[in-house]
């Protein structure tokens, strides 16, 4: 948190927060603001990532201060002698820009910065931060001797907790609110809030996670999407099947996470779970 005064009611409204929840200031560009954080702990999740989908900042300044924050916070957790594993949120973004037409990518699968440099697609600087900052973060994790181990969701739906609609649930299930499909995606590989908070626990926990590790159960195909919120949801108005067969949509590969599951983490939550979930938390916060 910076200096700005900030609503953060929504956390400190949560279930136990007053005996649970501690805020500290911080800034990704003083690495040592986050020292008092980080002091006495074991285990580190570094969740966030600057974002500036619409460009209004560089891609040098944004890849800059991804890379340099995440650096900064690993130092700190080396200094700080208790920290014994960091987890890092990477994402699909990291994956899936290549010049490769696999419909599976495991974790040895990159993105490529010329590619996205070249394509420019929507939040290409993100992209590019994301994939960068992963790589640093892993190599300087062995340089400094600590267990960093990184996560890649892909699109992240279910209940949600901040004030403002994820992206993440805009860009998988924009049919709920009135957009036919504005990313031309036929298929889409999403996972459930819960299951990829469990993971990270889970990795924490593991006795000797390695490297990379994609989190995302399957693909979900929009017609089934469809079809769902149709015949549960006959309120909510969207595109009929008929329109959604007229889309010739790109079909994202899928990022297996069988190395997750081999380590023994199982998915709970199903594709209907996970459009229920999100639809009735739109519903309490007034989104539909």
């Amino acid at each position: 948190m910076t200096d700005r005064k900030k609503d953060v009611s929504f956390l400190t409204n949560l279930p136990g927060a007053s005996q649970k929840l501690i805020f500290f200031g911080a800034d990704l560009s003083i690495p040592e603001s986050f020292n008092a954080a980080i002091e006495g702990c074991s285990g580190i999740f570094h969740t966030a990532s600057p974002m500036d989908m619409e460009m209004n900042e560089s891609e040098e300044t944004v890849t800059k201060r991804t890379i340099d924050g995440a650096l900064g916070i690993l130092k700190a957790c080396k200094n700080s002698k208790t920290v014994k594993r960091v987890i890092y949120t990477s994402s699909a973004s990291a994956v899936y820009w290549q010049d490769k037409d696999d419909n599976v990518m495991d974790e040895s699968y990159w993105s490529d910065e010329n590619i996205l440099r070249d394509l420019k697609p929507f939040g290409w600087s993100y992209s590019i931060s994301k994939t960068m900052a992963e790589k640093v973060v892993l190599e300087f994790g062995e340089q400094l001797g600590l267990d960093v181990v990184t996560i890649i969701p892909t699109l992240v739906v279910g209940s949600f907790i901040c004030p403002k609609l994820p992206g993440s649930i805009y860009t998988s299930l924009s049919l709920l609110f009135g957009d036919k499909n504005p990313f031309g995606f036929s298929h889409l590989p999403m996972v459930h809030v819960d299951d990829i908070a469990r993971a990270h626990i889970f990795l924490l926990e593991h006795p000797n996670p390695k490297g990379r590790y994609n989190c995302s159960p399957f693909m979900a195909n929009i017609e089934e999407i469809a079809q769902h919120i149709s015949s549960k949801y006959p309120e909510i108005h969207i595109p009929t099947l008929e329109e959604l067969k007229d889309i010739k949509g790109d079909k994202l590969p899928h990022l297996t996470s069988k190395k997750l599951m081999d380590a023994g983490f199982e998915f709970k939550h199903s594709l209907e779970e996970m459009l229920d979930d999100t639809i009735q938390c739109c519903k309490d916060k007034a989104y539909l």
